[in-house]
This record gives C-alpha cells, sequence and structure tokens, in this order.
C-alpha cells in the first residue's frame, strides 16, 4: 500500500508521476530548444536542414501534450508545501515563476503550430498522424518566429534561474526543495 502512496503527491513532498514528469519535460525541453538553436544555422543544401524541423516540431507536440498531462495531474494532486524556512516573498517569488513556466510551455508550442500551419500545411508527427492546419496566418510566419524564438530563450532563462534557485536552497539553505524532486518523500502521518 505505501509503494501506491509513492506515485501520488502529497504535503510533504512529490510522488513518482510528478518527479518522472518534471525530468522527462526537462530532458525534452533542453533537446527541443537545442535542435531549434541549431537547425536555424543549416544552410539549405545541408541534409538536416530538411529533417530537423519535422523532428523539433514531433517533439514539440510532445512536449505540449505532456504539459497538459502536466496540469492535468497537478490539479488532481496537492502541492508539497513549501519549506518553512522561506519567506512569504520567496514563496509567491516560486509560485510566480512556476505560473509563468506553464504559460510559456503552452504558448511556445502553439506559436510553433502556428509557423507550421501558416501555409495550410498540417504538421506531420513522427509520421504517425498529422495534426491539421486550422488558421492560415501566412503573412504572419516572421512575427510568429520571432515571437516563438524569444518566447522560448525567456523559458531557458528561467529554466536557469530554477536551476540557480534549487542549487541555493540544496547547497547554501541546506533544505529538502531540490530532493523533494529527486524521490518521493515518505508521509508523516
Amino acid at each position: 500500500m505505501e509503494s501506491q502512496k509513492m506515485w501520488r503527491n502529497h504535503h510533504e513532498g512529490y510522488g513518482w508521476v510528478s518527479i518522472g514528469l518534471h525530468w522527462l519535460m526537462a530532458l525534452l525541453l533542453l533537446t527541443i530548444f537545442g535542435l531549434g538553436v541549431w537547425m536555424v544555422g543549416l544552410s539549405y543544401t545541408d541534409a538536416w536542414y530538411h529533417r530537423a524541423p519535422g523532428i523539433h516540431k514531433s517533439l514539440g507536440v510532445l512536449f505540449f501534450t505532456l504539459v497538459l498531462v502536466r496540469l492535468a495531474w497537478r490539479y488532481s494532486n496537492p502541492r508539497p508545501a513549501f519549506e518553512d524556512a522561506l519567506a512569504v516573498w520567496e514563496k509567491r517569488l516560486a509560485l510566480l515563476i512556476q505560473w509563468c513556466f506553464y504559460l510559456l510551455m503552452l504558448v511556445i508550442p502553439v506559436t510553433g503550430y502556428l509557423i507550421s500551419t501558416a501555409k495550410g500545411r498540417p504538421v506531420a508527427v513522427f509520421d504517425w498522424f498529422e495534426i491539421p492546419a486550422t488558421l492560415q496566418l501566412e503573412g504572419r510566419v516572421d512575427m510568429l518566429g520571432e515571437v516563438h524564438e524569444t518566447l522560448a530563450w525567456l523559458l531557458i532563462a528561467l529554466v536557469c534561474l530554477h536551476l540557480g534557485a534549487a542549487l541555493k536552497h540544496h547547497l547554501i539553505d541546506k533544505d529538502k526543495t531540490l530532493i523533494k524532486m529527486l524521490k518521493p518523500t515518505k508521509r508523516m502521518g
């Protein structure tokens, strides 16, 4: 029975599902971002010039799906309490950054979808299925591309801030903030 409880969040810590989604999405995010930065520098004659965008888009669709799953899981599970030693401003800032993460993780894939479907072509996802084009925004591709790239860099800046805060909590404050996202914590009661 205790092992079943380790899958779900509780007041003292995260469960395996939240931890797994967090790290899977972190790895996927860095992969998509790295691929995006790399592929925009490719020349038209490079073989990856034609392959990389399809992989980037497919991973983006997978990421967007995981964001929706993560949000559903978040709202069906309690959020672990902040460490008692945190100041009120730290708790508010953490929540603000968390909401910014979710907002960016939803908006960036949507802008990518709008760029990809601007000419009325569907988005092929790993050649498994296609997502049809719903809006044709051909005249807005450059603007959408700039928004997509700017928001992606903003998200990476937040990731760096998030990582720095996690390391500060672990190495300087010596609290359990980082540990909660590495392994489930047993319930105290």
